[in-house]
């Protein structure tokens, strides 16, 4: 089974989360470039390569916290989803919350999945190897070269 090179930007704004992550995800060797942004106006910025993005490539998925300073997830899950240049990559809510309320807004906004967290390391760090896994050996993500 050949795996698609993965390329993720992960939009969070807690540091440990973003170590965790990042770590989870390269022992589980499947993705070619994470590139983290903290708060949701830096993750357009990003995305619609402004600035000293303007050579950002676009992501393949883009995992994205709810909870985060200046834009919050989900007003940047509606403006990817309401950008034509934007709304094929598939979103994944990744977030601390259980609220079935969250759940539900992501869905009907758009987002393709939605974890929660949980606070336990090891147990984290088997779900994003999993997520990884599943996310580069079984779907398939548009091409990052948009």
């Amino acid at each position: 089974m050949s795996v698609q090179p993965l390329e993720i930007l992960l939009v969070e704004d807690n540091e440990d989360d973003i170590l965790l992550e990042q770590e989870a995800v390269a022992e589980a060797k499947l993705v070619n470039l994470m590139y983290v942004v903290r708060d949701g106006e830096e993750a357009m910025v990003y995305l619609r390569r402004e600035g000293k993005y303007q050579n950002a490539q676009l992501p393949g998925l883009i995992l994205l916290d709810i909870n985060m300073p200046k834009k919050n997830g989900f007003e940047v899950l509606e403006e990817i989803k309401a950008d034509p240049a934007l709304m094929h990559i598939p979103i994944v809510m990744l977030t601390t919350s259980d609220s079935e309320s969250d759940i539900v807004k992501s869905y009907a906004r758009g987002a393709c999945s939605f974890i929660t967290k949980p606070m336990d390391f090891d147990k984290f760090r088997e779900v994003i190897q999993q997520f990884a896994l599943y996310w580069a050996l079984v779907a398939r993500v548009p091409s990052t070269s948009r």
